[in-house]
């Protein structure tokens, strides 16, 4: 990886870190179409590297919030939908993975800016786990499902909660990609060049979580999210 490709990575990291660290989601939905334009093959490796140190910030930072019980429930569909997800990356393409990441983000994003309230349940909740076992072991994306459970949820447990549900979920979806040979060290130490800029992020957004209501922002994260989606699918068919 070049410094220029760093540097600009680097950038939007930075961005999308404060994102994820004010409202508890968005890094992935902005980081994986970004990494499929400038560099494919750093998904969804680097963006479950990178993420690793954020949600552990941000869980520490607001566990006296954290839903252990929804944690754990959705912990168990996310394993589920882990296996599922390292499948997916051995019987499909480069240019399929970077369509699906397209649709998937668009298709997240929408639904996400449409849920109505609900409160969650047992069901919801496995199911959320299933699909973000799925998505964010092949994609990296793994936000927008959790996101619909807790959204109407106070700020504080939904950022402890899903960051939690990442953390476990990230460290999962790695040991499945270790496992199945998709891990490598060329992969680990471009991801640490980007770490720097992680937390750069997430200490910047201690500076303001507390007064993001959540709602504006969230919308502003998912917006951006379909415009990523759908350059990455017109550069896809073009």
């Amino acid at each position: 990886m070049t410094l220029s490709t760093i540097l600009l990575l680097s950038a939007v990291i930075i961005v999308a870190a404060f994102i994820q660290g004010s409202v508890g989601v968005g890094f992935a939905l902005i980081m994986a179409p970004v990494f499929s334009i400038v560099h494919p093959s750093l998904i969804p490796v680097a963006i479950l590297i990178i993420m690793l140190p954020l949600n552990f910030y941000v869980a520490a930072r607001e566990r006296h919030s954290l839903d252990t019980k929804g944690t754990a429930w959705i912990t168990v569909g996310r394993t589920v939908g882990g296996l599922i997800g390292a499948a997916i990356l051995f019987i499909i393409s480069v240019r399929t993975l970077n369509i699906f990441i397209g649709l998937s983000t668009i298709l997240a994003a929408v639904l996400s800016l449409a849920a109505p309230s609900f409160k969650p349940g047992l069901k919801s909740l496995i199911t959320a786990g299933l699909v973000t076992g799925v998505t964010e072991t092949a994609t990296g994306i793994g936000g927008p499902p959790l996101a619909l459970v807790y959204q109407h949820h106070p700020g504080p447990v939904l950022r402890s909660t899903l960051a939690a549900c990442f953390l476990i979920g990230e460290i999962i979806s790695l040991i499945m990609l270790a496992i199945g040979g998709r891990l490598n060290m060329s992969l680990i130490i471009d991801s640490l060049y980007l770490l720097p800029a992680v937390i750069i992020g997430a200490v910047l957004s201690r500076l303001v979580h507390r007064r993001v209501g959540g709602k504006g922002l969230r919308a502003g994260v998912m917006i951006f999210a379909i415009v990523a989606g759908l350059f990455l699918l017109v550069r896809e068919f073009i």
